[in-house]
């Protein structure tokens, strides 16, 4: 874990809202002179407090507006099938993440497509092909209520 300050915590903060806020405005809203917020950012960024930067597209304008959680038990947890199959979905185009569960199933994958008809052809060309593959329980999410990507620092 990172030793992270009061003010470094306000860098993360301003830079999870507007990760195109220039050095100068974050220098500003901070009270840092630019230069000694420039050093700060790239120490945060070279502690890995700062993992990469980002656009957030709206599913909905690019027509992936509908989420599906598909949770997924394996046959075993054999390591090198949880390897296997680890690989094998990260090439699936759709999945937005994948995280593996302790309890009744052993991935959680969060999959985003056009419509239902998209999901079936992603659950059946690769989904269900999946190394290991047993059970497969697809849940279409109606409505978002909650979706942050910033992290709560204070």
């Amino acid at each position: 874990m990172i030793d992270l300050d009061t003010v470094d915590r306000s860098i993360l903060q301003n830079l999870q809202d507007d990760g195109r806020m220039s050095n100068t405005d974050l220098a500003e809203t901070i009270g840092l002179s630019p230069s000694a917020c420039h050093r700060r950012v790239r120490r945060l960024e070279a502690e890995g407090a700062i993992e990469r930067y980002a656009a957030l597209v709206n599913r909905d304008a690019v027509g992936r507006g509908v989420s599906v959680f598909v949770e997924i038990s394996l046959e075993s947890q054999r390591e090198e099938l949880l390897d296997e199959f680890e690989a094998a979905v990260q090439g699936i185009p759709h999945v937005m993440s994948c995280h593996l569960m302790a309890g009744m199933s052993d991935y959680l994958v969060h999959v985003t497509c056009e419509d239902v008809a998209g999901y079936e052809t992603i659950h059946r060309e690769h989904i269900a092909v999946l190394p290991g593959v047993t059970r497969v329980r697809s849940s279409f999410a109606i409505r978002t209520v909650a979706d942050t990507t910033s992290l709560d620092l204070g």
